[in-house]
C-alpha cells in the first residue's frame, strides 16, 4: 500500500498538526496611515471650526455652503476611520501609494484653503433683530432669498439686491427695510457660497416672482455690485443701485437711471474706483460720496479687514446711504409720459 510522501503532510495532520507556518499578513506602512491621519484631521477641523464658529451664519444663508462643510466633514471622518482600522490590506506598489497620498495632500490644501476662504463675515445682532419685521415692513425668509415687503397697497417697484463677497445676506435688512418702509419691494439674494457670481441669474427668478411689480432696478455691495451691474447689461431692467461698487464693464449705452453711492474713506472700493467708473455708466447718473464712510458701514457686519477707518459714525453714514437708495426707487415709480 501506497503512502503519503514524506514532503507532503497527511490531510488529517494538517487540520491538527501545528507544523505550518502562519500565512503571511501585510500592514500599511507607518507613513501611510499617519499621512492619512493628517489629511483626513484636517478636513474634519475644518469643517468642525467653520460650524463651531458660524453655525446661526450658515443655518440663515444659502444651504449650499453649509452642505459643503458638512461633506468636508464626513470626509475627514471616514479618511481617519480607514486610516485608523486594524485590518492588514495585501501588498501595494509604493509608487501607488505614494501618488495618492500627494495628490489627496494637494487636494487637500485647495479645497480647504477654499473653505476657510468663504467663512461668511456674520450679521450683527442689529440685523439678526431686523430679520424679525418692523412697523410698515414684513420680513419672509427663505433658503434662497430674503423679501421685504412694505405694508399697505402692493408695491409696483422693487429692487433685486446682491450681498458683497461672503457676507451674511441678514447684515443688509436693517438698511433695506428703510428702503422698503418707502413703498418699494426688496429682494436679498441669498448666494450659493456667499459669492455673486453663483446667483447671476437669480434677479430674473425673483421678478418672474413678483409679476404685479411695473418698474425694477437691480444693486448690490461691493462684488455684489458688480454681479448686478453684469444682469443689468443683459436685461431689461429700469435701475441699477451700487454700494461701494462699480460695473466690470461700461453700462454707458444702457437705459437706466443709475445710482452709485460710495464712502470717502473706503480702501477696498477706493475713491478712485468710484471715479474711473464714471464712464462706465449711463449719462446723467447720481453719485453720492457719504463722508467718512467705510466698505463695511453698507451692511451690518462688524469691520472687514482691509478697509479704511471711519470718520463717521455707523447710524450716521447709513442714514446717507438709505436716503440716496431711496431716491433711486423713488424715480423709478413716478409715471412716465
Amino acid at each position: 500500500m501506497l503512502g503519503w510522501p514524506q514532503s507532503v503532510m497527511h490531510p488529517r495532520e494538517r487540520a491538527e498538526g501545528d507544523t505550518m507556518a502562519p500565512i503571511p499578513t501585510t500592514s500599511p506602512p507607518r507613513w501611510h496611515t499617519w499621512t492619512d491621519v493628517v489629511i483626513g484631521g484636517a478636513w474634519l477641523v475644518v469643517a468642525a471650526w467653520v460650524w463651531t464658529t458660524r453655525a446661526d451664519t450658515l443655518l440663515a444663508g444659502h444651504p449650499a455652503y453649509a452642505v459643503a462643510i458638512t461633506v468636508a466633514g464626513l470626509v475627514g471622518a471616514l479618511v481617519l476611520v480607514m486610516a485608523l482600522r486594524t485590518t492588514g490590506g495585501g501588498p501595494r506598489r509604493r509608487w501607488v501609494a505614494v501618488t495618492l497620498r500627494v495628490v489627496g495632500g494637494l487636494l487637500s490644501v485647495v479645497v480647504l484653503t477654499a473653505l476657510v476662504w468663504l467663512r461668511p463675515f456674520p450679521a450683527s445682532e442689529v440685523a439678526v433683530a431686523a430679520m424679525e419685521g418692523s412697523d410698515g415692513v414684513r420680513v419672509h425668509d427663505s433658503p434662497t432669498r430674503i423679501t421685504l415687503a412694505p405694508d399697505g397697497p402692493a408695491p409696483t417697484t422693487g429692487l433685486v439686491f446682491q450681498p458683497g463677497a461672503r457676507v451674511d445676506p441678514r447684515a443688509y435688512v436693517a438698511l433695506l427695510a428703510e428702503v422698503a418702509r418707502s413703498g418699494h419691494l426688496v429682494v436679498v439674494v441669498k448666494q450659493p457660497l456667499g459669492i455673486g457670481f453663483t446667483a447671476l441669474g437669480t434677479p430674473e427668478e425673483i421678478i418672474e416672482d413678483h409679476p404685479e411689480v411695473d418698474r425694477w432696478a437691480v444693486g448690490g455691495h461691493s462684488l455684489g455690485g458688480v454681479v448686478a451691474g453684469i444682469f443689468a447689461r443683459d436685461h431689461d431692467l429700469d435701475g441699477l443701485l451700487l454700494w461701494a461698487s462699480f460695473p466690470s464693464e461700461s453700462l454707458a449705452r444702457r437705459d437706466l437711471v443709475a445710482s452709485s453711492i460710495s464712502g470717502t474713506e473706503d480702501l477696498l472700493t477706493t475713491p478712485r474706483d468710484i471715479e474711473d467708473s464714471r464712464a462706465d455708466l449711463p449719462p446723467g447718473s447720481t453719485f453720492v460720496a457719504v463722508e467718512g464712510a467705510v466698505h463695511a458701514f453698507f451692511g451690518d457686519y462688524g469691520e472687514q479687514p482691509g478697509d479704511g477707518r471711519p470718520t463717521v459714525s455707523r447710524d450716521e453714514a447709513q442714514a446717507r446711504i438709505v436716503a440716496a437708495s431711496v431716491l433711486l426707487l423713488d424715480e423709478l415709480s413716478r409715471p412716465t409720459d
